[in-house]
Parts: C-alpha cells; sequence; structure tokens
C-alpha cells in the first residue's frame, strides 16, 4: 500500500510529466505558426526563406525542385528533424501601388437591418414588456417582414408602428443561415406599436486610405468595419467614400486612445469611390478617375513581407489636410500572420506626430507604411495601455483582396 509520501510524489511526477509535454506542444505550436504557408519573391529578393532561418532551431530543407518560373516547395522542420509545415515559395512580378495617406469620409449601409439588442417597451398602463427577448439575437440581420423586403431601418419602425400588433414574421439571417422569427409588437405608452429591438443599418466615420492602383482600385483602414455594439464585422449592402476635412485632434494618451475630428460633406459631389468589399483586412473598392487626379499619390514598390526589418519605417498621414511623412519603427515581426490585420508592431518616435497627437489615434488607420522606399503595410490598431504603439498589417495581404 503506497504512503501519503509516495502518493504526493506520485502526484507531483505526472504534474511534472504533463508541463513539459503542454510546455512542448506549445513550442512547436509556436514555432509552427511563426512561419508562413507562402512566400512571394522578386528577382531581386536572392534570399526570400532568410527570415525563415533566423532562429537557429528552424530548418530547411534546400533539396527542392524549382519549377519553370522560379516557384518551388520547401519543407521546414523543426531541429532538422521535426516537420513544421510545407511552405510554397512563389516567384512574382514586384508589383507598385500609389501609396495615399489621404483622410476619408466612409458611409456604409448594412445587408440587411442589423439588430444590435433586445429591450424592454412600458406599456401605457406602466408595465414593462420584452416581446423580442429569447427570439431575436444580437448579431441577426433582418432582410423582409411577413415576406417583404425591408430597404432600411425606418421603413421597419413604420410598419411595426402601425400594425394592429398582431405577430409579424421576420425574416432574418443568423450566422450565415436563413430562419424565421415570430415576434408579437406591444403598443408602448406612446401609443405606437413596438417590437423591442435596437436595430442599425448604416455606419460612418473617418479612416485613411492606403494605396490607389493603376486600375483605380483602392485599399484602406487595414482592418474592416464593425459593428460598435456586437463586435462582428458589418455585411456591406452599399458604400461610398467621401472627402473628409480634418478640423481637430484629440491626443491620444495611456489609457484614452485619441482621435481624428473632422467633417463629411454627404454630398453627390464629394464622392469619390464606391465601396464594394468590407473585409478583416480592410474595405475595397473603386474610386473615380477624376478624384484619383486631385490626390496627392506617390508610386511606390511593394516590400513583401520577408523583406520587412525591425528598425525605422516611417508612416504617411494627414492631421492637418495635408499629407506629411512621419518617423516610427518596426518593433516586432509576425510572418506567420497571413490573414489578420496585427502581422507587425510599430511605434511613432518622430516628435511632430507625438506632439500633436500622443502617437496613433483613430482615424488613421490605414496610413501607409514606408520602409527602405517600398510600401510594406498600412496602420491598423492602436494599444491602449501605450497610444505611441500599434500594430500593422502586410502590405500584401492588402493587395490579395
Amino acid at each position: 500500500m503506497m504512503t501519503r509520501k509516495q502518493k504526493y510524489r506520485k502526484l507531483t511526477l505526472i504534474f511534472l510529466i504533463a508541463a513539459c509535454i503542454g510546455t512542448g506542444i506549445y513550442a512547436y505550436v509556436s514555432f509552427r505558426d511563426s512561419i508562413p504557408d507562402e512566400i512571394h519573391y522578386c528577382d531581386d529578393d536572392k534570399n526570400p526563406l532568410g527570415e525563415l532561418t533566423t532562429h537557429p532551431y528552424i530548418t530547411y530543407s534546400e533539396d527542392m525542385e524549382v519549377s519553370g518560373n522560379g516557384s518551388y516547395k520547401v519543407d521546414v522542420k523543426l531541429a532538422d528533424m521535426i516537420p513544421l509545415k510545407t511552405v510554397k515559395v512563389e516567384k512574382v512580378d514586384r508589383p507598385a501601388v500609389y501609396a495615399s495617406g489621404s483622410s476619408i469620409g466612409i458611409y456604409m449601409e448594412t445587408e440587411g437591418i442589423l439588430i444590435v439588442d433586445s429591450g424592454e417597451i412600458q406599456t401605457m398602463d406602466g408595465s414593462i414588456l420584452k416581446p423580442a427577448e429569447h427570439i431575436v439575437r444580437t448579431g441577426d440581420y433582418i432582410e423582409k417582414l411577413n415576406g417583404e423586403e425591408l430597404h432600411n431601418k425606418q421603413e421597419l419602425i413604420d410598419k411595426v408602428a402601425s400594425s394592429d400588433g398582431s405577430a409579424m414574421v421576420l425574416s432574418v439571417i443568423r450566422e450565415g443561415k436563413p430562419i424565421e422569427l415570430k415576434v408579437s409588437p406591444v403598443m408602448a405608452d406612446d401609443g405606437s406599436y413596438k417590437l423591442g429591438i435596437w436595430v442599425r443599418d448604416n455606419v460612418q466615420g473617418i479612416g485613411t486610405l492606403t494605396y490607389v492602383t493603376q486600375d483605380n482600385r483602392f485599399g484602406a483602414l487595414g482592418h474592416g468595419i464593425s459593428d460598435t455594439d456586437t463586435g462582428d464585422l458589418m455585411k456591406l449592402g452599399k458604400g461610398e467614400l467621401y472627402q473628409a476635412e480634418i478640423l481637430d485632434v484629440l491626443k491620444g494618451s495611456r489609457g484614452n486612445p485619441g482621435e481624428l475630428r473632422g467633417v463629411i460633406r454627404y454630398r453627390d459631389e464629394d464622392v469619390m469611390g464606391v465601396i464594394e468589399k468590407n473585409t478583416k483586412i480592410g474595405i475595397y473598392g473603386t474610386i473615380d478617375q477624376d478624384d484619383r487626379e486631385h490626390l496627392p499619390l506617390a508610386e511606390y514598390e511593394v516590400g513583401m513581407k520577408q523583406e520587412i526589418e525591425e528598425g525605422p519605417a516611417t508612416i504617411l498621414c494627414s492631421i492637418d489636410g495635408n499629407i506629411g511623412e512621419y518617423q516610427a519603427k518596426i518593433d516586432h515581426i509576425d510572418l506567420g500572420k497571413t490573414d489578420t490585420n496585427k502581422c507587425f508592431e510599430l511605434s511613432i518616435t518622430d516628435e511632430r506626430l507625438l506632439n500633436t497627437t500622443g502617437g496613433i489615434v483613430q482615424g488613421m488607420s490605414g496610413s501607409p507604411v514606408i520602409q527602405n522606399g517600398r510600401i510594406i503595410g498600412a496602420v491598423t490598431h492602436v494599444f491602449i495601455a501605450d497610444s505611441t504603439s500599434g500594430y500593422g498589417i502586410f502590405i500584401e495581404n492588402m493587395l490579395d483582396q
């Protein structure tokens, strides 16, 4: 029979073994995820795999079959023994884009009417009812009411308000799937019928234009437009880019992100282009030729992600109506981040920008990042705990859209 001391030693040994296994698994996953699935390289990049070997335990076989166009696959291992992943290496012509940094106004209507939350309704007798609770969900998109298509939230409000309180069928999209929900309006204390839901059908704000291509395609923000209440990426119905004028800067500080404050005039003559896609890594569409000709654009070759270096860089942004180039520093690069908007960390070092904005502020998302004479990415987020620093996205990721 085991003594208490023997049981304690056995239990300790089990915990130590489990901890070692867990540490090994974590290390393996960390190494694997730090390696990109695909690398693009150009004629002047003589060592596209150089960044893979910066860690002494990551190795790759030099015995590979190269295709006629210069593309190949390489098996990457841990300590030359444990397979991590196969990286596709593809030769491409080095692209070039026209970097911007201009402030833009954004207006986007959702595809369907977004349900933000359900709420309470006070009736004429003073009671509190919640007719939609446990029926609708935050993030549902209403497309039809009683089989009739809805075009905006006001149309929904008007139809419900003029109803007689009979049960209504909402056709919604929930997590990508169509479903139907039955909800009965109740009469509120103002005499109108209501469903007890909070809804939204559009969003607007100020951001930064990252680039324009030769054929007038644009990319901006470097991250998607999400609903402020749900945090979910908003489904794009239609959207437009507008000219924006920056009037003031709310300086950022530790714990308080700043903001570019400006005015957007939603007039036909101020429309710059059409937003066609809202994705996790930016908004994309077409810019009008006439507006493109009036934008201050500068042509830059594209820097591939493996060419990015920790160290000095600059960002292009507009905080006073004019595009300025400000000093920054790349602090950390994560080559494995191929589908996110947090691919590298950067900090603002330019005293001019630090004195005016405190670093990175809301509205600067999409500001192009330049290094070694090439555009390598765009600013996407600010660190709440340190307004001088934030994240950026690889320009390759944005161009893939």
